[in-house]
Formats: structure tokens, C-alpha cells, sequence
């Protein structure tokens, strides 16, 4: 199955879709799972260690509903790393396949780059391997010819395969 409906019926390409960034409303069984499962960049993830990173973080979700009111069901997820001041980093952006092509990434992005929080940063990044035109639109730019920034990686982490230094 390639939804990432986690139980919850996919709602109908017409739904009513709200994007909100109140902590309460996230369905942390449903991110776990689209995460762990639908990335490469999460794969696997534990979920207590994604509760911890969201607990953590500034986060979005998108939730639809076929009633303005009724019960949502949440359908995508944004979250921005950041101090609030200077630096914001966007990560775990995804929509439900079955909800995608009906602008809702964009109106993440939107969301994410409207909020109060983030106004004053001086540097906003993001790493996408399949959406550089999307953030594109937003300002977004790549690097430079000459990559800066540097990294430890450790892909296994979350497998216990790899230990932390």
C-alpha cells in the first residue's frame, strides 16, 4: 500500500485542507509511519527519537476533511529546525501520495515562510534531492559552486548498525 493513511481513509482529491502549525493537532503515528517507511531520509526512524526531533522543532501539518469543521484527518507535514533568531532549517516535508498534485506541498511552503516565528532569519536551508523547483519559487537557491557546508552522516544510526560517537 502506498498511501501513508496510517488507518485513516484517504480523503477525495476535493477535500477541504487546512495547514496549521498547532503542536496538538500532529498525528504522530501517521508522520512515524510516512517517515520510517516512504523516505530515504528517515527511513526506519525510532519513533521515540521522532518525537524527541518534533518536541523539538517548529512543525506543520496539512489536514483534510470533506466538511468545513468536520474531523481531519492529517495528510502532510513540514517541520523547521531553528533558534528563532538567525537560522531555520526546513527537514520531514511530505504529503500523502494519494493527496499530491493538489498544491498542498506549496501551501506547506507557504505556511512554513509566512509564520511570525521565522520573519527575521538570516539563512534558511534545506536539502531536496527530488524538489529544488518547488522551493525554487520561494527563494530558495542552491549553494554556490563551491559546497561550504559539511556534514557527519551516518545513514545506519536508526538500524543499530552504526553507534553514535
Amino acid at each position: 500500500m502506498n498511501d501513508l493513511s496510517h488507518g485513516h481513509p484517504s480523503p477525495p482529491a476535493d477535500a477541504i485542507v487546512e495547514i496549521s502549525a498547532d503542536p496538538a493537532r500532529l498525528d504522530v503515528g501517521f508522520i512515524h509511519h510516512a517517515l520510517s517507511t516512504q523516505t530515504h531520509w528517515a527511513k526506519d526512524i525510532p519513533k521515540d527519537t521522532l518525537v524527541r526531533a518534533i518536541s523539538h522543532s517548529l512543525c506543520f501539518g496539512a489536514y483534510a476533511t470533506q466538511v468545513e469543521g468536520g474531523p481531519a484527518n492529517q495528510v502532510g507535514f513540514a517541520r523547521v529546525i531553528t533558534d528563532r533568531a538567525t537560522f531555520a532549517y526546513l527537514a520531514d516535508v511530505f504529503v500523502d501520495p494519494s493527496m499530491r498534485g493538489l498544491g498542498i506541498g506549496k501551501r506547506l511552503c507557504e505556511s512554513v515562510l509566512a509564520h511570525p516565528a521565522l520573519q527575521q532569519l538570516r539563512r534558511f536551508l534545506l536539502a531536496t534531492t527530488d524538489a529544488a523547483g518547488l522551493y525554487a519559487r520561494y527563494g530558495f537557491e542552491p549553494l554556490g559552486p563551491v559546497n561550504k557546508m559539511m556534514q557527519i552522516h551516518r545513514p545506519d544510526i536508526y538500524t543499530g548498525k552504526q553507534e553514535a560517537p
